[in-house]
């Protein structure tokens, strides 16, 4: 195993591999085909090296553990916008996350619907790119990177492109309280059309989502909403007016979140707590939100949780099953999150793309990785 403590011994162990390089973080999310070669771990790049709160900027190396980052922020009352989940109960995997495997997979939680998705508050990388080449935003320039986002392209690349070591973030003030609206016993169809209702509605909702299974075994919609204590009073209240259509709604948990980050509900969604433990695999759809339904019920899930209003459905099916196969044609994205090494060797893990997305994405592979030793494979 390769283990550089600096950016420096980073771009050595590449420069100076013979071979692919499985590239690791803190381990907790193999999500992608199995990739075979030597393991390089960045867990040693760790440490904030700039904080500024009055800034709102936060910038580590890659290594550092997530729950470091979440930490020195809520001590200031300051968070990550982009809520990141924790896939370690889903994944059955242990460890720590680090800052650049939530980037690198662009982890985005239940508050996308609000602040958008990880890369959305990324503002910055650093990165050694499969030639052993330090590259940065703004620092220096490449003939082959001139024209590229950076930010945009590291953010979800898995690590194909380059290996992080250090990222740089815009932050927000951590919510002083927070309340969540829950309507019981909606299909799928009422759920959707309510949590669309919620999210036109001028009183800015932060998540969004529906199981029709809940903690409690009944279905129930989740509407969340975040801000100042008599903000979030006032915005509940009003919001149990827009929702009055869909049935009577019942306001919960609403008190001073405090150091906690989101609560036991949320967490529950935002980690997909109800499919971790349980036999099957775990694919994650990007959808158009009023197909949801339709599309879950195709499935023949044994386990469904819908997230971002819709647009986000988790489904739990019997292990091997080619999901993309049993649904057919339909608009949006699936990924294959939890399997077995046999099913992601077998299966596309990732949506296959169009041909002219196919190339464009091979082509920025040449140009980063030109020996093809980053994560090969791994993204299909």
């Amino acid at each position: 195993m390769l283990t550089p403590e600096s950016e420096e011994e980073l771009a050595e162990a590449i420069a100076g591999a013979r071979g692919p390089l499985r590239v690791v973080g803190g381990g907790t999310r193999p999500i992608g085909k199995p990739v075979q070669g030597e393991v390089l771990s960045v867990a040693g790049l760790s440490g904030i090296t700039l904080y500024e709160p009055g800034a709102l900027t936060i910038v580590a190396k890659a290594g550092t553990p997530l729950a470091e980052v979440e930490a020195a922020l809520a001590a200031e009352g300051q968070m990550l916008p982009f809520e990141p989940m924790d896939h370690r109960k889903l994944l059955g995997t242990t460890g720590e996350p680090t800052i650049g495997g939530v980037v690198a997979a662009n982890v985005s939680g239940p508050r996308r619907v609000q602040a958008g998705a990880c890369r959305d508050s990324l503002i910055g990388v650093r990165f050694v790119d499969g030639g052993g080449h330090v590259v940065k935003n703004g620092g220096r320039v490449m003939k082959n990177v001139t024209g590229y986002d950076l930010v945009k392209l590291m953010s979800g690349a898995m690590g194909t492109l380059g290996v992080l070591s250090e990222v740089s973030f815009k932050v927000l003030p951590r919510p002083a309280a927070a309340a969540a609206l829950l309507i019981e016993g909606l299909s799928p169809d009422r759920a959707v059309a309510a949590m669309a209702a919620a999210l036109r509605s001028p009183f800015e909702v932060s998540g969004a989502a529906h199981v029709p299974e809940g903690m409690a075994g009944d279905p129930v919609t989740m509407i969340r909403i975040e801000g100042f204590e008599s903000s979030v009073a006032y915005r509940a209240a009003r919001l149990q007016e827009v929702l009055e259509p869909f049935g009577q709604s019942t306001v919960e948990r609403r008190a001073s979140e405090g150091g906690e980050g989101v609560t036991d509900g949320w967490r529950w969604v935002r980690d997909v707590e109800g499919f971790a433990g349980k036999p099957g695999d775990v694919w994650r759809l990007s959808v158009k939100p009023g197909d949801a339904p339709e599309i879950a019920s195709r499935a023949g899930a044994e386990g469904v949780l819908f997230d971002w209003g819709g647009g986000l459905v988790w489904l739990l099916v019997a292990e091997g099953t080619d999901l993309r196969a049993r649904l057919g044609d339909f608009r949006g994205h699936a990924t294959l999150v939890r399997a077995s090494e046999e099913t992601r060797a077998r299966l596309d893990v990732f949506q296959p793309e169009p041909a002219p997305l196919k190339a464009l994405a091979e082509g920025l592979r040449a140009q980063f990785d030109p020996r093809g030793i980053l994560n090969p494979g791994l993204m299909g």
